[in-house]
């Protein structure tokens, strides 16, 4: 590999940037393409877009010739605002899922390391703790307190760092206030639209379990479909 192209690589792991990797098979040439730039004018525009939303690696062949894609996506993260029986069900499972997971909430009595074994817990408001654990396109944030105090705070840093998922549980009448609130903090209706409220898919979840399930599938569902509207909107 091109050590150039080897250095930029590694710039981009560790500022949490998807690239993928394209190698001409029939002459060995590379060249390197980041999501962010944006890659419009690519003549490989269709399978790079697929490759970022799935993440696997393969051979594309085109009249152009065959290429070999190599995709390097950040791992995904997942931070839960409220250390609650939902995020102690949550956690093992997006774990098992592959999201590197951290629990935050202020209320020290309900971050507990008994209550959240092996999990990384921050005893701090959102303000305090989210600079810390770090939010960006490849982070999901749910919030799932009730409380307005913790909860919003939270949103608004999702949204500003174009988390790739937000949810926040409680009902059609809780969001409609939440919007409100969010609203009046100066957020913009179509930057609003991105929170999933109701949070999780509707499976009709009932127990903490249940809605982690629901939780966790709508994150996964959004992860894999990045990008996705923008294309149907764009053909």
């Amino acid at each position: 590999m091109n050590l150039e192209i080897l250095r930029r690589l590694n710039e981009a792991r560790v500022r949490r940037a998807a690239s993928i990797l394209v190698t001409t098979i029939a002459t060995g040439a590379e060249r390197l393409v980041f999501e962010a730039d944006g890659y419009a004018d690519d003549p490989l525009r269709e399978e790079l877009a697929a490759r970022f939303r799935s993440g696997a690696s393969g051979t594309v062949t085109t009249p152009e010739g065959s290429f070999f894609l190599t995709v390097n996506l950040p791992p995904p993260k997942l931070v839960v605002i409220g250390a609650v029986h939902i995020s102690q069900a949550l956690a093992p499972m997006a774990k098992i899922a592959g999201f590197d997971t951290t629990i935050v909430d202020p209320r020290t009595a309900f971050a507990t390391p008994d209550r959240f074994p092996g999990v990384p817990l921050v005893a701090e408001w959102p303000e305090i703790a989210l600079p810390a654990v770090g939010l960006d396109p490849f982070t999901a944030l749910a919030v799932l307190t009730h409380d307005p105090k913790i909860d919003d705070g939270a949103l608004i840093a999702a949204l500003k760092a174009g988390c790739f998922y937000i949810g926040a549980l409680g009902s059609r009448k809780t969001h409609a206030r939440r919007l409100e609130r969010l609203r009046q903090a100066g957020m913009e209706e179509s930057t609003l639209e991105r929170i999933h409220a109701p949070i999780g898919v509707p499976i009709a979840a009932q127990s903490p379990a249940e809605i982690a399930v629901a939780i966790l599938a709508e994150v996964i569902a959004t992860l894999r479909s990045r990008g996705l509207e923008a294309e149907q909107a764009a053909a």
